[in-house]
């Protein structure tokens, strides 16, 4: 009910998603919430889906203790995290401690104390710092694509030398604790990772597309699928990739409990610099790596790099 309270429309496909339930039993639940009251009118047809009329039938939000304290912990382990709108988490905390009851706000502060997360700061007793901003224009980025992915950046890859750039913007990650865009150049017609730190005065582009955002998209999955780097991965090769791993290149569990994983890349095998990157990056995964496909000036790399170590182990023998 509050699912759909938060919504002005929705579909049953989406219900069936966010839920994971079956068509029958969604228009079920709907019918029975209907049946208590709940203001929803039915949109029928190609688009169609129920509409939310406004009301006040749901009573304010309260949290639980047990809620209070699931947002607060992902509260404190984010900090020393490089995430946007950093102003705005600092003031939802002030206001999460003073919503709680004493017994609460002491619980969250006993919290604070006992957990630690990788790269907090254990020696900081300031129970409100989240100190390490993400770069000043990323809330920007965020606040646009929400709206328009159609855009133009100022890239700034060296001081004074700023370059303007019409793009068509895929996604917004962080990698090896730095932010990137990924984006398609329109000009350029090439898919580029750009840091976010690099770019300024980005906004809604009024240069017109002469691609569609589904032909971008297809363009984009007609290249993973003719990847010449098809990599499986066991568990200590995902434990390491999560440590480390190129930008861009998405990693997809195929076993229970995330126990195997595969990824895919194009790589230019005229990159000397890339290949060696990418051959030593590879072996940094460990013995588990299993190849699906290759490219031989790559393999030719690590076939050198492993000789090179084997060599070193005699000697120290």
């Amino acid at each position: 009910m509050r699912f759909i309270n938060n919504r002005a429309h929705f579909t049953i496909a989406e219900i069936q998603r966010e839920f994971k339930i079956s068509r029958s039993t969604a228009i079920r639940d709907i019918n029975e919430i209907q049946a208590m009251g709940f203001p929803l009118t039915t949109e029928l047809g190609r688009g169609g889906g129920y509409n939310v009329l406004h009301n006040q039938y749901l009573s304010a939000v309260r949290f639980t203790p047990e809620e209070l304290k699931a947002i607060f912990i992902s509260f404190i382990a984010s900090k020393n995290s490089q995430l946007p709108y950093l102003h705005n988490r600092r003031s939802i905390t002030e206001k999460l401690i003073g919503i709680a009851s004493q017994i609460q706000h002491d619980e969250l502060i006993e919290l604070n104390n006992i957990l630690l997360f990788e790269n907090t700061n254990p020696a900081n007793p300031n129970l409100l710092e989240l100190d390490d901003a993400a770069p000043a224009e990323l809330n920007q980025l965020i606040s646009l694509a929400v709206r328009d992915k159609h855009l133009r950046l100022m890239y700034e890859q060296s001081p004074g030398g700023p370059q303007l750039m019409d793009v068509f913007l895929i996604h917004i990650f962080n990698s090896n604790a730095r932010w990137l865009v990924e984006v398609y150049d329109l000009d350029t017609d090439e898919f580029r990772y750009l840091p976010v730190e690099m770019l300024r005065h980005s906004a809604i582009s009024e240069k017109k597309m002469r691609q569609s955002k589904q032909e971008i998209l297809n363009k984009k999955r007609l290249g993973a699928r003719e990847s010449n780097l098809i990599v499986k991965l066991d568990t200590i090769g995902i434990h390491r990739f999560k440590r480390l791993h190129p930008p861009g290149i998405i990693l997809y569990f195929t076993g229970m409990f995330q126990s195997s994983g595969i990824f895919e890349a194009q790589l230019d095998v005229t990159d000397v610099e890339t290949l060696e990157y990418y051959a030593d990056w590879l072996l940094f995964l460990g013995k588990g790596v299993e190849f699906e496909r290759i490219p031989d000036e790559l393999r030719l790399i690590l076939k050198e790099r492993l000789r090179g170590s084997a060599d070193t182990l005699t000697k120290l023998r």
